[in-house]
């Protein structure tokens, strides 16, 4: 059996985060992140441990609770339950056991989705390519109604160069976010599947930086000297 396994077992028998890490030798956000990438689900009735004083402890004997009733600290989330709207604090409670890694990862993933679309959507085809976009309009006076357009032309260079710029942006995000991973795998809170999925990324990375788009492209390859 394997330890994520025999750590899903311990789950469903009430153990928390802290205790299953210990047990298995695994960080706490490396159990979380089981839990998140598995759909790790609890039966109803499963024993948890309770909370407390010992049984017969007469410490709290004659001190009323430092808590007054009805107090939202003693409800999860009370916070944002009383000051967001509700879809987002569902959302805050959907994510509320996914590891830092993990949420890096999504994000790395929508960044990386967005520069692929933009492929598409800031294509230039030719140094003919034109955009013709429509400013302003306004309706002319007079006994004859017309209409006054206004344009904004848009030449290849000027979307070629916006282009440009946007990716070198985008892509400088990217690597940054990819850098911040790669930390929290060295630290230690990342599995084997987490390590491998960077590493899958950063050569489809280096595939958009090298390949060129068609066989009559360009590309320019620049080897930086270090000091």
């Amino acid at each position: 059996m394997e330890l994520r396994d025999k750590a899903y077992n311990d789950y469903l028998d009430g153990m928390k985060y802290k205790e299953i890490a210990e047990k298995y030798g695994v960080s706490i956000n490396t159990v979380k992140s089981w839990k998140q990438r598995h759909n790790w689900q609890r039966k109803k009735g499963a024993h948890k441990k309770k909370k407390g004083a010992p049984f017969r402890n007469t410490n709290s004997v004659g001190h009323a609770s430092s808590v007054p009733k009805q107090n939202s600290n003693a409800v999860k989330h009370g916070l944002f339950a009383k000051y967001l709207p509700p879809e987002t604090a569902k959302l805050v409670q959907a994510i509320e056991d996914t590891p830092p890694i993990d949420v890096l990862w999504e994000n790395i993933c929508i960044k990386y989705a967005a520069i692929i679309r933009a492929q598409k959507l800031m294509y230039v085809k030719d140094q003919a390519d034109l955009t013709k976009v429509l400013k302003r309009e306004k309706e002319s006076s007079g006994k004859i109604k017309s209409w006054e357009k206004e344009y904004e032309l848009q030449f290849a260079w000027d979307k070629q160069a916006a282009f440009l710029t946007a990716q070198s942006r985008a892509m400088g995000t990217l690597n940054n976010m990819i850098k911040q991973y790669e930390e929290l795998c060295r630290s230690g809170q990342a599995d084997e599947e987490q390590q491998l999925r960077i590493e899958k990324l950063k050569a489809e990375v280096d595939s958009i930086k090298n390949d060129a788009p068609d066989k009559d492209a360009v590309t320019f390859t620049f080897d930086r000297k270090s000091d």
